[in-house]
Order: structure tokens, then sequence, then C-alpha cells
């Protein structure tokens, strides 16, 4: 399954639907087995014997939800980890019939100075769909839909895409090229998990579940590398290959993993960077802690603009991190001592 097609699909927290039948198409189509459990995670394995390897990617993206619709037909909407900062005159589409919209406000002629000046808050935002009045907007959408940014993707220049939620469907693919892999002396758990924007929930039961002997968190993954940062707050840098994180907000990643993952980007010749920011946080915040905890690591592909309508991203460092993700998992066929 190609990252362009996972980007395309409509998953904001708490309604992965979509998301979940591709991966799980794709699974029946590879021979994969797989389950699925109540808070709707996707829990695949290859491999019979060995450590239990637990790796995750969130197939939820950030988005909006519907929760008001106005007599005038225009809908008013509450955000799933989006900013309002990048909100306004952004284009979405709206429940499972992809209705078209627009998000608008007051026009920019019509504002007071305090008004341009500042961020407009979510509330003062509402959605456009043409309706005019409620009873016909409700023909075509009602309270509870979610609502996706309407963002194709695109090869911006050779090797550089842009797309929405590339946090985390690039994870997701990662994943997948892991499950193409055979494994003989290793038990891979691949879990494509929900609400980790909502605060890492469905990796929580998950981690629980498989009761792993270490785990690997994967995501798309801070990127400030733009004109206006100074180089010590860019986190990440796009074209600098596969990202290794040392603590952020959630974990401090096991020094033993994070030492090999280097060892063996070194010796493999594949480009990699540390994290360079402790801000936000991953599905390993709760991984380590489940049951009598583990270990965990995190590789990440950088990302510029994450959690707004589209992402950039290196095609060149996604596969940095797929070949440092299979080499590490083979290093540890047949057991590790953290």
């Amino acid at each position: 399954m190609e990252l362009r097609e996972l980007t395309s699909l409509a998953g904001v927290s708490g309604n992965e639907n979509e998301v979940r039948s591709a991966i799980v198409g794709r699974l029946s189509a590879m021979g994969v087995h797989y389950e699925t459990d109540v808070l709707g995670n996707v829990i695949a394995r290859k491999g019979d014997k060995g450590p239990r390897v637990l790796v995750d990617a969130h197939m939820d993206e950030v988005g909006l939800v519907i929760v008001h619709i106005e007599k005038t037909g225009f809908l008013r909407f509450r955000s799933v980890g989006v900013p309002a900062a990048v909100l306004t005159s952004k284009r979405v589409l709206i429940g499972k019939d992809k209705v078209p919209g627009v998000i608008g406000a007051k026009a920019i002629h019509l504002q007071e100075r305090r008004e341009r000046d500042s961020v407009i808050p979510i509330e003062q935002l509402t959605i456009d769909i043409g309706a005019k009045s409620k009873d016909e907007a409700e023909r075509k959408v009602k309270v509870g839909d979610y609502v996706v940014f309407d963002t194709e993707y695109e090869e911006l220049w050779p090797g550089i895409v842009k797309a929405k939620a590339l946090d985390d469907r690039a994870g997701c693919a990662l994943l997948l090229e892991l499950l193409k892999e055979t494994w003989e002396n290793v038990q891979v758990y691949a879990v494509f998990s929900t609400q980790e924007e909502l605060g890492a929930r469905g990796a929580r039961v998950a981690a629980y579940r498989v009761n792993p002997d270490m785990g690997i968190a994967l995501e798309g993954t801070v990127c400030a590398d733009i004109p206006g940062t100074e180089p010590e707050g860019y986190a990440t840098e796009i074209g600098k290959g596969a990202v290794l994180s040392v603590m952020d907000r959630g974990t401090i990643f096991h020094k033993g993993m994070l030492d090999r993952l280097a060892k063996i980007a070194k010796e493999n010749g594949i480009p990699f960077q540390y994290r360079e920011a402790t801000s936000g946080g991953n599905d390993a915040m709760v991984i380590h802690q489940a049951r009598a905890g583990c270990p965990v690591a995190a590789i990440s592909v950088p990302c510029r603009y994450i959690h707004s309508p589209f992402a950039v991203m290196s095609m060149a460092d996604f596969e940095a991190a797929r070949k440092l993700l299979v080499s590490f998992v083979k290093s540890v066929e047949g057991g590790f001592r953290p």
C-alpha cells in the first residue's frame, strides 16, 4: 500500500474505520494474521518464537468534529488536535460522504485591527458548505460528523512529497514494509493503533494485550528547518535521514536500544539524526509502562508542518527509516539483553 493511498484516507481520532479497513485489506492480501480489539486497534503478527517486539504506528490523524448546525446552514465545529492558527480559509471534507466545505470567518475588510492581529478562536469559525438553511445542511451532514482536510498527495520536488496525515501514515507505511519481511527467531507484533492524538489510548490497551519484551514507536515527527528558526530550534531536518529520539514529554528512551540503533545505522551507512527537542510525545509513552514495563525506542521520519492541513516529507528519509527499522529487528532475532 503506497503512502499516497494511506494519506488520502480519512481517519480522525476515534473514527479510524476507513484507514483500518484499508490496512486490514492489505494484511489479508499479504497473508498476515491479524486481530482487532474493542478500541479498533489492528494487531498483526509474524514469527512464533523469540523475543516479542511490539512495533507501533497510529492510524489516526488530527481533524475536526461537527458540534452544531446553525439556522443559516453554517457548521460549528471543535478541534481534534488542530491549532486554530492553521484553520482559516482551509478546504475540508465532511463525514462519510466527503461533503466539501470551507472554513470561514468574518471578511478581513470587516475585522477590527485587534482581530486582524490575532488568531481567530475556533468558536468564531464556521464551515460553509453552501447550504442556505439548517434543513438543507442536514440533508448532507449531521452533528458528530468528522472533518478532514481536503489535501491531495503531491510531489513538490523530486523525492519531496506533500500530503495530509503524514503523522502518522508514514509510520503505518513503514509498518507495512516491515511485515513484508520473513521473521524466524523474533515475534513481530505490528500494532496499527487508534486515538494516539487523544493521549495514546489505543496503544495502551494493545501493549497490555501483547505484553512485549520491547517496543518501537514509528512516527512522522516535528521538523522546523525553515526560515525564521535558528538551527538549534530545528528539532530535525529534512534530508538528513531517519530520526532517533532521546527523550520527549512522555518517555526517556532506552539507552541500550538507542545505542544499538545508532551503531546499526553507522555500520550500514544509513543516514540518521537525533531529535533535538523534548516536546510532544508518541505511543511509546504508554507502551513502556504496560504490565511490568519494557524498553522502548522511537524511529521517525522528519515532517514539516505536522498537525496542519498538510506536511512535507523526504522519501529518502522514509527509506532510511525503513532500512534502520528492518535492520534493528533483524539484530534482535534470538534475543536482546537491555
